[in-house]
C-alpha cells in the first residue's frame, strides 16, 4: 500500500531494483552504487562527462524504447582488459516480470520519497534521508549493507513466518552476485567466454578463478547436448 507507507513502499522498490539490476548487470559494487541517473524526458550525460566522472548511468533510449546502461570502460576496475577493447559498457535491460514498471514507479515516484527533500546525488539508488542524517549518498560500507539487509528480508527463506525466496540462503553482499551469474553460466554452457561476459571480464580470468566448479559438471554438459539428438531421433 504505497499511498499509505510511502515510504516502506519506497525502500521496497529499491531493494528489489538493488537485486535485479545486480543480476542483471553483474557489476562490482562500485560501479552499480554510482550509476547515476537520467529521468525520461531529459538528456542523457555525453560519454565524455561520464568518461570524467568514471561513472555510468540509467537513461530512457528512445532509439531502443527501452532503459540502458551505459558506462565508460575507464570507470571499470579492469579498465584496460580486453573485454572491453577501450569501448563503453552499453546494456538495454529486458522488460521481464515487470522491471520497467518498477524501474519508472521508482524513478518517478519513490526516489523523491526517499530523498524526502534533501540534495539529490544524482545517483541511482539514494539513501533513506532522515532527520538524523541529511545525505541521500550511499558509501561503500553503506551500499552493502543495505544490500545484506535485502537478502536477509526478502531472499532468505523464514520457516516460521513462510516468507523469503532461497531456502538455505545466507546473507551476503552484492560482489556475490558476480560469482553466482559466472558459475551460473559456466554450469550451463561450459563456456568460459559466455561467463566472462556476464561480467564484464576475460575468459582466461573466469578460467583461473571460477574453473574449479566446471569439470564435475563437463560429462553431465555433453550428456544433455547429446541426449538432444536422442530426444529429437
Amino acid at each position: 500500500m504505497p499511498h499509505r507507507y510511502p515510504r516502506a513502499a519506497a525502500e521496497a522498490v529499491r531493494s528489489f531494483l538493488m537485486l535485479r539490476l545486480g543480476l542483471h548487470l553483474g557489476l562490482r559494487q562500485k560501479n552499480l552504487r554510482q550509476l547515476l541517473i537520467c529521468p525520461r524526458g531529459h538528456f542523457p550525460t555525453s560519454e565524455r562527462r561520464l568518461e570524467d566522472m568514471k561513472r555510468g548511468e540509467i537513461r530512457w533510449s528512445e532509439k531502443d524504447r527501452g532503459w540502458e546502461v551505459l558506462i565508460p570502460s575507464v570507470a571499470f576496475k579492469n579498465a584496460n582488459s580486453s573485454f572491453f577493447g577501450s569501448k563503453p559498457f552499453r546494456l538495454v535491460l529486458p522488460d521481464l516480470l515487470d522491471l520497467y514498471k518498477f524501474l519508472n514507479a521508482y524513478v518517478d515516484r519513490h526516489r523523491g520519497v526517499l530523498l524526502a527533500g534533501a540534495r539529490d546525488p544524482g545517483t541511482f539508488f539514494v539513501k533513506t534521508v532522515k532527520k538524523t542524517s541529511k545525505d541521500a549518498s550511499y558509501n561503500q560500507t553503506t551500499f552493502y549493507e543495505a544490500w545484506r539487509l535485502a537478502i536477509q528480508r526478502y531472499g532468505i527463506y523464514n520457516p516460521y513466518t513462510g516468507r523469503g525466496a532461497v531456502k538455505g540462503l545466507l546473507p551476503h553482499g552484492p560482489h556475490n552476485v558476480r560469482d553466482i551469474l559466472a558459475t551460473h553460466i559456466l554450469k550451463q554452457t561450459g563456456s568460459y567466454e559466455q561467463a566472462s561476459y556476464a561480467i564484464q571480464d576475460t575468459p582466461d580470468m573466469v578460467a583461473s578463478h571460477y574453473g574449479r566448479f566446471l569439470p564435475q559438471d563437463k560429462a553431465a554438459l555433453a550428456a544433455r547436448i547429446l541426449n538432444q539428438v536422442w530426444e529429437a531421433a
